[in-house]
């Protein structure tokens, strides 16, 4: 009966330990996928800031130095609570923490759309008014004041009233604080999400989960360029205005799209993917080991099984005071880590030159190459994206297929970037000539030769006319050459209406006969026109052979620390990465762009607004030259960084050495005592049955 009865207990212990499994293994699964779906929302959500960079900065009438402090502010966002939330977060109960982030990170991507429906409609330089029931159209060539000239964009009957410069500056600070507070809500996601599969999946597993969570993280790119390339088609004002008035194109440096509209979708999915977290354990008793491979043995005693030595056990209460007491040493220990430190200098300038250089792609596609925005970010997404996925997702399935140590992963990923530095360099001579302006990149007298020194927009030909300077409203003559304005052009007459305006009489484009010209830029040469795929190709490979070594690179941070400051190894380096990299670039990368600029927007009020076009040869070479640049300092700090690393780790193999011998000897001396004790007990024994003998026999 005894016997039957432990074999029962043995079923049901070997049931519950397999019902408790099979639980784990799903509760993983679940946080992975959950995971995933909140890192591809922030990604959407960021990769849509990104792609909307050029229509913020028309619509407020702003710098590109100041889109790069928007966009920044994201990272002021997590730098205000990420070292702390990364710490205490670890101890407290993770999954409802990074719910409470996407929430926030919602609440934040709705208050960046707030001001579409606060600020007036949009209004933009033009010579061409549209007034109704009339087939007569005004001179663009007025004599008279130029302050005569009606600008923005308004109804000839409607006069302009008030000035929006100090509205718009108001309208802006809004998008930074949305900005602020979505980056607050994804400080959570990263350092959180990432030590949580780490503790609870097995050794030979964590690096391909995280390479399917990351892998995701860059499907959202994809979807959020494209969300841009959609709503960058689409005017501003859609539904508030006729389109039929609108007279300029996708393609023009004054036209914003409808990208409040992008920022309302983004809210929405960020805010469906906190609900799974809500319904998720605070910790797991098993690894991600399938039912079939658990044992109760394995259910007993997996807190002190050695697989598992790279974990942290975190549901250990611990009392706030506590863990506060022991933050600051615990910091102190983990900077006084050398390979830490330098993987995080290294780290920091990589990011630095990723960071700029993907926060102005797709307005250097839109300069350089002449593309409209929603052709740059449709590309971006459907081209440049998806190549890093793939890169990214191969390089953590090759770090499990072929069981790369520490070392192994490190060499991997400076492989993969230096490959990837040496096919940069080619793209120095991927080149688009200057866009044929005249009185901006060219003179007036002279088709052939470009003068950069020439800037003056008034000649003999339009000197009867009262222009405006500050005026951006660019023309093509029949000549091939773009005019700052019809009325620059010397145009005494237009006929049509909307975008199909045309112009005659232009004394600037011809000097003998009827020389007209049509709203808009001239066409791009073809040179550039063949140029463009083989930049977009080179840009292709380059970016997945660089994020080939993204994943192995993660997982030396994640190994080359000790298990308990794994959490606050992560979240300082992600504070590093966005105080000295995220809130930096865009805005010292934005400056040196904005050196570039030939020819100034002008407020309404007065001040400078958005640039209207760039010297492209210089902005090719400060964009990419910044970004090598950068890399080639990387490179440099690496050295070090090898040796440090090998030095630790035959370090470590020596303690692992060291403690397998002294474990030896503790079990050989337990096994002489237990030797020891069994043979004084059967001493005793026989001794005890020797006087038994005796006593029978008397």
């Amino acid at each position: 009966m005894a016997v039957e009865g432990r074999s029962q207990r043995n079923g049901q212990s070997d049931a519950t330990a397999r019902v408790l499994c099979s639980s784990s293994c799903n509760s993983l699964k679940m946080f992975v996928v959950a995971l995933s779906f909140a890192y591809f929302a922030k990604a959407l959500s960021g990769s849509y800031m990104k792609s909307t960079i050029t229509q913020l900065e028309r619509r407020f009438d702003i710098p590109s130095y100041l889109i790069g402090v928007i966009d920044g502010s994201f990272e002021i966002g997590n730098l205000l609570v990420i070292a702390f939330v990364s710490y205490f977060g670890a101890k407290l109960h993770r999954p409802k923490t990074i719910a409470v982030g996407c929430v926030l990170m919602s609440i934040g991507t709705f208050i960046i759309a707030l001001p579409h429906f606060i600020i007036g409609r949009y209004e933009f330089e033009t010579s061409v008014r549209w007034v109704v029931n009339s087939t007569l159209n005004p001179s663009p060539c007025s004599v008279g004041s130029p302050d005569d000239t009606i600008k923005g964009g308004k109804l000839a009957e409607v006069p302009a009233t008030g000035c929006e410069g100090e509205s718009n500056l108001s309208m802006w600070i809004y998008v930074l604080l949305g900005n602020v507070l979505r980056g607050i809500g994804e400080t959570p996601v990263q350092p959180l999400g990432i030590s949580y599969i780490d503790d609870f999946a097995t050794e030979e597993n964590a690096a391909l989960y995280v390479g399917c969570v990351q892998t995701i993280s860059v499907v959202g790119p994809v979807f959020g360029y494209l969300l841009g390339s959609l709503c960058a088609k689409i005017y501003v004002d859609i539904g508030f205005v006729k389109l039929e008035t609108i007279t300029i194109t996708p393609a023009d440096a004054r036209w914003v799209g409808a990208w409040w509209l992008g920022y309302l979708i983004a809210g929405v999915i960020t805010m469906l993917s906190a609900i799974p977290f809500w319904f998720l354990p605070r910790s797991l008793p098993m690894g991600s080991r399938c039912p079939e491979k658990c044992t109760p043995e394995q259910t007993s005693f997996i807190k002190d099984s050695p697989l598992l030595k790279h974990k942290y056990p975190t549901d250990e209460k611990t009392s706030f005071i506590e863990m506060a007491k022991d933050f600051i040493p615990t910091l102190r220990t983990l900077l006084g880590h050398p390979v830490y430190l330098i993987y995080l200098c290294v780290t920091i300038i990589q990011l630095n030159s990723l960071i700029g250089m993907v926060t102005y792609k797709p307005k250097y596609i839109e300069q350089h190459f002449r593309q409209s925005a929603s052709k740059a970010n449709f590309l971006m997404g459907v081209i440049n994206i998806p190549a890093v996925a793939l890169g990214i997702f191969s390089g953590g399935l090759l770090m499990n297929r072929l069981k790369l140590n520490i070392m192994a992963a490190a060499r991997f990923a400076f492989g993969t970037s230096l490959i990837g530095y040496i096919l940069s360099l080619f793209f120095f001579i991927m080149s688009c000539e200057n866009a044929k302006v005249a009185g901006v990149t060219l003179p007036y007298n002279s088709v052939d030769t470009i003068s950069y020194d020439t800037r003056s927009l008034f000649m003999g030909c339009n000197s009867d006319c009262s222009c405006s300077t500050s005026e951006w409203d660019p023309v093509c003559g029949q000549n091939g050459i773009t005019y700052v304005s019809p009325c620059l052009a010397g145009c005494t007459s237009s006929f049509g209406s909307g975008q199909y305006t045309v112009f005659s009489n232009c004394s600037c484009v011809g000097v003998a006969g009827n020389f007209t010209a049509s709203t808009g830029h001239c066409a791009h040469t073809e040179d550039c026109d063949r140029m463009f795929p083989y930049f977009l190709t080179l840009s292709v490979i380059t970016s997945f052979i660089i994020s080939l070594g993204g994943t192995p690179g993660y997982m030396i941070l994640i190994r080359c620390i000790k298990p308990q400051m794994k959490s606050l190894a992560l979240g300082f380096h992600a504070l590093a990465t966005r105080t000295l990299a995220g809130i930096p670039a865009p805005i010292y990368f934005g400056a040196i762009i904005d050196t570039t600029c030939l020819k100034w927007g002008q407020k309404r009020c007065g001040g400078i607004g958005a640039c209207r076009i760039y010297n492209t040869t210089a902005y090719r070479i400060a964009y990419l030259g910044l970004t090598l640049g950068l890399r080639t300092i990387s490179f440099i700090i690496c050295i070090p960084g090898f040796i440090l690393l090998r030095r630790q780790l035959k370090k470590e193999g020596k303690n692992v050495i060291h403690g397998a011998l002294v474990n030896r000897r503790m079990e050989q001396e337990a096994l002489r005592k237990e030797e020891f004790v069994m043979s004084n007990c059967d001493q005793s024994q026989q001794s005890s049955d020797n006087s038994t003998d005796r006593e029978t026999r008397l």
